[in-house]
């Protein structure tokens, strides 16, 4: 897990949520390989209001990432994605992102009223165009002045000297600010942001932190990924932790922080250096070898024989859910 030894004060303060945005109903992503499956994501349930900002957190190979493009239909073929995804707009008839289809989504979704700041930047971006050419071009094609090509860059950190760079020429700060700015470009209604700090120093960080959470103060909603979980706590409203392709634990971010009530978030939180800086004991389980019951219970202090069946979310006090059968009472240790 990335980890900052201080988490500064939002910039603003966060906005009340309004009304679903996108709904998530049972959402499961397995890959067929030649000798095995990989269950990516299982049975996924959240819902992200208009002005939310939402962070999804977890070890590396826990779904996130594949739970964000199975949204936005960029999964290869030997995916196979179940469930739904409604998204609710104002004045706009909703549209389920996983039944709709390539086309739909290409046409009227993606890029467009749902954008994505990928993981990996330089593979995003047209090797044959500058920066200023990328962002004016995206600009046009969604209606907009392409006279805003250098405020877009401004917004996001990044010199407009530099949009006359092809995308070699950038380095790895320069490529995440890049498509940071084409992703809001189209002004969508809901930005899913995969890492969007990789390769900035923390003035950037803070930057495009305060970016994203001033796009929640005015309407739209953010899903930030992210192993940062000083990040989360400084920006969002709510946190969902994920675990081996299931979310364990998803709750208001105040009250997450101040008592996890699931044992892995619980771990998480202890590893960071202002806690007990203590590394989660053990391994994630492979996804092609999930157990049939919690998937922490190798690595869980708590666990027990009623482990072996698989919990399922249940609400907590205070709002929010934990998928838990022994989850950890307000103001104990785990």
């Amino acid at each position: 897990m990335t980890t900052t030894e201080s988490v500064p004060a939002p910039a603003s303060p966060r906005a009340a949520a309004g009304q679903p945005l996108l709904t998530v109903d049972g959402l499961g992503v397995e890959f067929r390989l030649r000798d095995t499956t990989v269950r990516a994501v299982g049975d996924l349930s959240l819902t992200v209001r208009a002005g939310e900002l939402l962070a999804i957190v977890g070890e590396s190979g826990c779904g996130k990432s594949v739970l964000a493009h199975a949204l936005l239909g960029l999964l290869p073929a030997n995916a196979t994605t179940t469930g739904h995804a409604v998204l609710h707009e104002p004045d706009s008839e909703p549209v389920d992102l996983i039944t709709c289809g390539q086309r739909h989504l290409a046409r009227r979704v993606r890029g467009r009223r749902v954008g994505l700041v990928p993981q990996s930047p330089a593979t995003a971006l047209n090797p044959v165009r500058t920066g200023r050419r990328l962002l004016s071009e995206t600009l046009r094609a969604h209606g907009r002045d392409r006279a805003d090509t250098e405020q877009l860059a401004v917004d996001v950190g990044l010199d407009p000297a530099d949009l006359d760079r092809y995308p070699h020429e950038l380095s790895g700060g320069m490529a995440q600010r890049l498509v940071t700015a084409l992703a809001l470009a189209p002004d969508p209604s809901l930005l899913i942001a995969d890492e969007p700090t990789t390769g900035l120093d923390r003035p950037l960080v803070d930057h495009t932190l305060d970016l994203l959470r001033r796009r929640c103060d005015n309407g739209s909603a953010v899903v930030l990924i992210t192993h940062d979980l000083a990040a989360a706590q400084r920006v969002a409203e709510t946190v969902a932790v994920m675990y081996a392709s299931r979310i364990v634990e998803h709750r208001d971010t105040d009250q997450l922080f101040a008592a996890p009530a699931h044992p892995y978030a619980s771990a998480l939180l202890d590893a960071l250096p202002d806690r007990a800086f203590r590394a989660v004991p053990g391994d994630p389980p492979m996804l092609t070898a999930l157990p049939p019951g919690c998937a922490f219970a190798p690595r869980c202090p708590r666990r027990t024989d009623t482990c072996a069946d698989r919990p399922e979310p249940t609400p907590v006090a205070g709002g929010g859910t934990v998928a838990c059968h022994h989850p950890i009472p307000t103001g104990a240790t785990p």
